[in-house]
């Protein structure tokens, strides 16, 4: 038996698990927590949380040079009117009993967090849930506590999802059927039939938005935290699987029906154990390996997090202004993604007539569509020079 095991194994009882996380935290052991984190239960409580996921988030020196200047000096980012508006419909499930003023302060402490995130890294695109997953990390972390653990999150954890285009939110989903594939053929032919786009507002909040209960949504936020990003998307592997039945008695000549039962989270519900599948999935069946999806893996950005959390030290190390460098250069690449995308499909329309004219032709038409498109001879010339080099490479 290892140390690290044997440390686990003494944690016997609550106490004693969170006095081993707390001992842990003071030697900087991310690994250890980490572990303890995916250990049923997780990190117990928010005494040990607000220890344990800073540590896990990681720290980086240059970090502190975004509390420069107030953020209340900084411009007002675009945002905000949204922002507001899902912040009054914040706190719905948790924390209970509390008066309309202690619910005030709550929503004003929240508005506060996450508009101060997003001035400091105005490039960042707001979107419909994320200020759930600013108010778990205001619940247990406190007002002043939580603004650098939610700007790593937001700049080295879910970066994909605030970037200018919806298109790397949805494409992460599309690992999750060749995860079904190789853990029950049977199951996954059976779902296929619709998108894997029911796991969106799971998979997009951290699970925030549709867990009710806060010790289950704190208990997954230990394990998430601890795990790099493409782990989500095994853990609702992990609850898709556990609805075998359920899901393989829905008639698949209605995949309407199917996929609205998918996209609801089933009730009851066990985390622990299928924090144990997930883990299981992923150590079974990593990203790189799955077919067909190793060839989709290979074309994901290296600047996706589903790549730059790989390797969780590394991860740890890394600052907000990494973040910043990572998010620029992979919203540049999904700009000219779809730009290729959207050239393909009015080539296609264009030169349908014409295809006997050959490449010479094609890039003439693209050529052509650019000029007209940015208005100018000189950006016409740059595009046949672009286009032809774009579609002789095809």
């Amino acid at each position: 038996m290892s140390l690290r095991s044997s440390k686990i194994e003494d944690a016997t009882g609550l106490a004693g698990k969170v006095q081993v996380i707390l001992e842990a935290c003071k030697k900087k052991d991310a690994d250890l927590v980490a572990e303890l984190a995916a250990s049923p239960g997780g990190l117990v409580n928010d005494e040990a949380r607000r220890a344990a996921w800073p540590l896990l988030l990681g720290s980086s020196p240059a970090d502190t040079d975004i509390f420069e200047k107030p953020w209340q000096e900084l411009p007002q980012q675009k945002d905000e009117d949204q922002v507001k508006l899902d912040v009054d419909r914040s706190f719905v499930y948790y924390p209970r009993n509390e008066t309309d003023k202690q619910l005030s302060k709550r929503q004003h402490d929240l508005q506060i967090l996450i508009v101060s995130v997003l001035r400091r890294h105005p490039y960042l695109c707001y979107f419909q849930g994320y200020h759930d997953i600013a108010q778990v990390l205001l619940l247990v972390l406190g007002p002043s506590a939580a603004t650098l653990p939610l700007a790593r999150l937001s700049l080295l954890r879910i970066r994909d999802f605030m970037l200018p285009t919806f298109t790397m939110s949805l494409l992460h989903l599309q690992l999750l059927l060749p995860i079904l594939r190789a853990a029950d053929e049977e199951l996954e032919r059976h779902v296929s039939v619709t998108q894997p786009d029911f796991a969106i507002a799971s998979t997009l909040t951290m699970y925030a938005h549709q867990v009710e209960d806060y010790a289950d949504i704190v208990r997954l936020f230990d394990f998430l935290i601890a795990q790099e990003a493409v782990v989500s998307i095994y853990l609702f592997a992990a609850i898709v699987l556990s609805r075998r039945e359920e899901l393989l008695e829905i008639d698949p000549s209605e995949p309407e029906m199917l996929h609205i039962t998918m996209s609801k989270l089933p009730k009851p519900i066990d985390w622990d154990l299928l924090i144990t599948r997930a883990t299981s999935l992923f150590e079974l069946y990593p990203p790189h390996l799955l077919r067909p999806a190793s060839t989709w893996w290979w074309k994901i950005s290296p600047y996706s997090v589903l790549k730059t959390t790989r390797d969780r030290l590394e991860l740890r190390r890394q600052s907000l202004q990494d973040g910043e460098v990572f998010f620029k250069r992979h919203a540049a690449q999904v700009r000219r993604m779809e730009l290729f995308s959207r050239l393909q499909i009015r080539l296609s329309r264009i030169t349908r007539p014409y295809r006997g004219y050959g490449l010479a032709f094609s890039v003439i038409v693209v050529a052509w569509w650019l000029g007209v498109r940015f208005n100018g001879f000189a950006v016409t010339a740059k595009g046949f020079h672009g286009a032809w080099k774009f579609l002789s490479s095809r």
